[in-house]
């Protein structure tokens, strides 16, 4: 049994769908790999305890204070290969940024092999199912531009400034 909400977040309306176990998506409608056939089939729940927790999690990222992804209980679904990718994209820090080009060393090191595909990388990542959960939006082309992200370039923009203005606020109350 498959399970959706809507959440309203600074970027729009965002479709959260679980399963009774966990998270399995988060996307806007419209987007780039839009899952529309496994949405429709999916029941309305507004007060599903995972749902809810997704939804407190997007609250407090929303608001700058940094939440964990592994607080939730993910389960994207996708072939090995894109798991191993998405695994790797937990690991970029909040407000950070890396290049699908590190992306694919890290991968080929894990691995033990020499090199791995950028592309490959790539589309992997452009196939994550739990946009701004799993930070596909930290990664950006090699020469610093922001490239390919499923809900849209000016989304991906908005969520590095935020978490950019989240980190330099932590500094500065550092200081």
């Amino acid at each position: 049994m498959f399970y959706v909400t809507t959440y309203s977040s600074p970027l729009g309306i965002l479709i959260l769908l679980c399963n009774d176990q966990a998270l399995l998506g988060v996307f806007q409608n419209g987007q780039k790999y839009f899952p529309e056939t496994l949405i429709s089939k999916a029941i309305f729940k507004e007060h599903h305890p995972i749902l809810e927790q997704a939804s407190n999690w997007l609250d407090r990222y929303f608001k700058g204070q940094k939440p964990n992804p592994l607080e939730l209980p993910l389960e994207p679904q996708g072939t090995p290969f894109q798991k191993e990718v998405w695994h790797l994209l937990l690991e970029i820090p909040y407000g950070k940024v890396t290049t699908y080009q590190e992306i694919a060393k890290a991968l080929a090191e894990k691995r033990k092999g020499k090199t791995m595909s950028c592309q490959a990388v790539g589309s992997a990542i452009g196939h994550n199912p739990l946009a701004i959960i799993i930070p596909c939006h930290r990664v950006i082309g090699k020469n610093g531009t922001l490239t390919g992200y499923a809900l849209g370039i000016e989304k991906k923009k908005f969520l590095l400034t935020l978490e950019q203005e989240a980190r330099n606020q932590t500094s500065r109350i550092k200081d």
